[in-house]
């Protein structure tokens, strides 16, 4: 029998190499590092998914260019309004869940994602 616990982690890491880009995977990894180790996050869902949104939202930082046409540079800041908010959220989940020291098995977390 498989436990959902490992379902799961196979659904986040096939969503990580299907939706993200190579450098858009070092990016991802680097803040799941910087969270894990800095600021003693848990390795979880919802680690998995701030460093998600964090990864969608530079993806979008980086489509706002000055010459935009005006209708498609507000929809964009639009989604990045929302995207923030999504962050948002997932900080303030894993701040009530920050533990006093980083977490051993984060490196793991870390580990299978760049398998």
């Amino acid at each position: 029998m498989i436990n959902n616990s490992a379902i799961l982690r196979r659904e986040l890491k096939e969503k990580f190499l299907r939706e993200f880009t190579p450098s858009e995977r070092v990016f991802f990894l680097k803040k799941a590092k910087e969270a894990i180790l800095l600021q003693c996050y848990p390795p979880n869902e919802e680690l998995f998914y701030y460093c998600y949104f964090l990864t969608l939202k530079e993806r979008l930082r980086r489509l706002i260019f000055d010459n935009t046409e005006a209708y498609a540079r507000f929809l964009l800041v639009e989604t990045m309004k929302e995207m923030e908010d999504t962050i948002k959220y997932y900080h303030q989940r894993l701040e009530s869940q920050r533990l006093p020291r980083p977490d051993v098995k984060g490196m793991r977390f870390i580990e299978y994602l760049e398998e």
